[in-house]
């Protein structure tokens, strides 16, 4: 990425410290009014455009060496209806904002990813997902989106207005213009009670058809080296709410996932050779929990430490075929694998460039801590992932192409084609856009 040689705004880098960059100037919008003349002023000035949250992607799917929008002032929810069970939210607004005020209002999203720090824009735009044997990611639960195009017009979208866009505006990562601000559905807060429980990857592994079938939301984590997994398995509960000690939850969620995992990871860094015996010490240190609360406490945890992430989308019926080869690979090679292996699932949806668009799909995600050596570890995954028909996660490290993404997704030419007609200067382009939806 080349910086400007002269003055700039300063540099900006992502959460994981892997993408960094230098625009021309920042400018942060209060209102839909001045984002949409902050469009309109740099296509008018030549300069690409391009809209940064709270940088939890790994990918610079939002880098710019042009104007580059900040989200901070574009925030908070705008209105609610609850005649028709939904939320209207700056684009700006982070996840766990809107969970709050929805909390409060005693409302709740029905799913969600495992974090709550990022912009509900570039979570949506990049295909943020939780785990669900009915409920799918966060762009599905969109029923309308405001975008602000390159001349600095403003196109409202849902399934009746303006449709074509509407499908592939969900998942748009940032290609065809700026959202200013969602409408969600949602529905009246409820309770979920989780369920964590130790399982060796064999059972795991030859039960994950009957888990998924059997549980509203079931996902687990398998540390590499060992025979240990952690299972996680979210269902609807009546109540009453029975939520983590505060004292059971700082020890589990900080001390030891957090304080103590960031220093065992720390040390197979600068020493190797000590990751598989710390994973297997850690796995036999995994005990059973149980709480129940309102969703955004159950579906979420702190993430403090850094890393680097790929993930991707397979068949369901791929999924355990892949990671059984994944295991097997690390097994016969000299990887050093700190971080668990994260397995979740998610249904069917239709929209555009979704990574379970028309497919029920399985998700692995493979994580190196920040600063290990990761790239032939990441190379090797993903061609496991490849040929299983996985689709990569927008925000995630991939090394997908256009020519290649073309084949996985049947309605790759239907987004380019909007593409082609929304934004034909190609005011929101990148390099990374370059790459994966070609020039």
């Amino acid at each position: 990425m080349r910086a400007p040689s002269r003055g700039g705004s300063p540099t900006w880098r992502n959460w994981a410290g892997n993408v960094g960059m230098r625009p021309v100037r920042t400018v942060a919008p209060s209102s839909t009014a001045a984002l949409a003349e902050a469009v309109r002023r740099a296509t008018e000035d030549g300069l690409p455009v391009k809209a940064a949250g709270t940088g939890h992607s790994f990918t610079t799917v939002a880098a710019t060496e042009g104007v580059l929008l900040r989200p901070e002032r574009l925030c908070g929810v705008r209105s609610i209806d609850r005649a028709a069970g939904s939320v209207t939210v700056a684009a700006g607004t982070p996840l766990w904002q809107l969970n709050e005020t929805l909390a409060g209002e005693g409302l709740s999203l029905t799913n969600m990813g495992d974090i709550m720090e990022q912009t509900v824009a570039g979570a949506v735009s990049t295909g943020t997902h939780g785990t669900g044997r009915d409920s799918a990611g966060l762009a599905a639960q969109v029923v309308g989106l405001e975008l602000v195009l390159a001349d600095g017009s403003v196109l409202r979208c849902s399934p009746e207005e303006n449709a074509d866009v509407f499908a592939a505006a969900r998942v748009g990562l940032g290609a065809l213009g700026v959202i200013s601000e969602l409408t969600f559905v949602v529905e009246p807060l409820f309770l979920l009670t989780a369920r964590e429980e130790p399982m060796p990857f064999r059972r795991v592994t030859e039960e994950f058809d009957q888990l998924a079938a059997e549980n509203e939301h079931v996902e687990f984590y398998w540390f590499p080296h060992t025979e240990h997994c952690n299972t996680k398995r979210n269902n609807r509960s009546p109540g009453p709410p029975r939520p983590l000690p505060r004292v059971r939850g700082w020890v589990d969620d900080e001390l030891l996932s957090n304080g103590v995992f960031r220093a065992v990871c720390a040390l197979g860094r600068a020493v190797p050779g000590t990751v598989p015996g710390t994973a297997r010490i850690a796995g036999r240190a995994l005990s059973a929990r149980s709480y129940t609360d309102v969703p955004h406490r159950v579906f979420t945890t702190p993430r403090r430490v850094r890393f680097l992430e790929m993930e991707y989308a397979l068949p369901r019926e791929a999924g355990m075929a892949a990671l059984r080869e994944l295991r097997a690979l690390i097994e016969r090679s000299d990887f050093r694998v700190s971080f668990p292996v994260e397995v979740r699932t998610a249904p069917a949806d239709d929209i555009t460039l979704s990574t379970a668009s028309g497919r029920d799909s399985v998700y692995l995600a493979v994580h190196m801590y920040r600063g290990a050596p990761h790239e032939a570890y990441f190379t090797a995954a993903e061609r496991i992932m490849t040929a299983h028909g996985g689709r990569p996660h927008w925000g995630k490290l991939h090394t997908r192409d256009a020519t290649w993404l073309a084949e996985a997704y049947p309605r790759f030419g239907e987004f380019l084609a909007l593409r082609d007609r929304l934004d034909p200067g190609r005011a929101f382009g990148n390099d990374y856009l370059r790459r994966v939806l070609g020039d």
